[in-house]
C-alpha cells in the first residue's frame, strides 16, 4: 500500500489544519510525493487554474462555505474527487449524489480504498 499513489499528484481542499497534517502524512504513507492543499473556495478555484492534479479530495464546509464550486470546476477538467465530511453528508452533495464520501475521522484504509476507486487504470502501474 505504500507505492499507491506513487508519482500521482493530489489536491486536498480543507480548512482545519490538523485534519490537513494528518491527511498529508496519510497521502505520504500511500507513496504521494506532490500535494497541492488549499483552505478556501477562491484558493482552490485559483489553482485549479494553473495546476494540474490526477484526483482531489473535498471538504464538504469550508468555514461555512460549500465545496459546490470546487466540484464543479474539478468536474469541468474531468478531474476525479471525493468529499470528506464530519457529517453524514449525503444531503449536502447536491449534483454528485454519485461521487465517493469519506466520513471523518478514518483510517488510512478507508483513503486508500478511495484512490484505488477513483484512479483504477493508473494505480500501480
Amino acid at each position: 500500500m505504500n507505492n499507491l499513489l506513487s508519482g500521482r499528484r493530489i489536491f486536498v481542499v480543507e480548512d482545519e489544519m490538523m485534519i490537513l497534517m494528518l491527511i498529508e502524512d496519510m497521502l505520504s504513507d500511500l507513496g504521494c510525493t506532490a500535494v497541492t492543499t488549499a483552505a478556501t473556495v477562491p484558493k482552490a478555484l485559483a489553482l485549479i487554474d494553473v495546476q494540474v492534479f490526477d484526483a482531489a479530495m473535498l471538504d464538504m464546509n469550508l468555514n461555512s462555505d460549500k465545496s459546490h464550486l470546487v466540484a464543479d470546476a474539478l468536474a469541468a477538467r474531468h478531474i476525479p474527487f471525493f468529499f470528506s465530511t464530519g457529517y453524514s453528508g449525503h444531503d449536502m452533495r447536491v449534483g454528485y449524489r454519485d461521487c465517493p464520501l469519506l466520513i471523518k475521522p478514518f483510517q488510512i484504509e478507508k483513503l486508500a480504498g478511495i484512490f484505488a476507486h477513483l484512479l483504477p487504470c493508473q494505480i500501480g502501474n
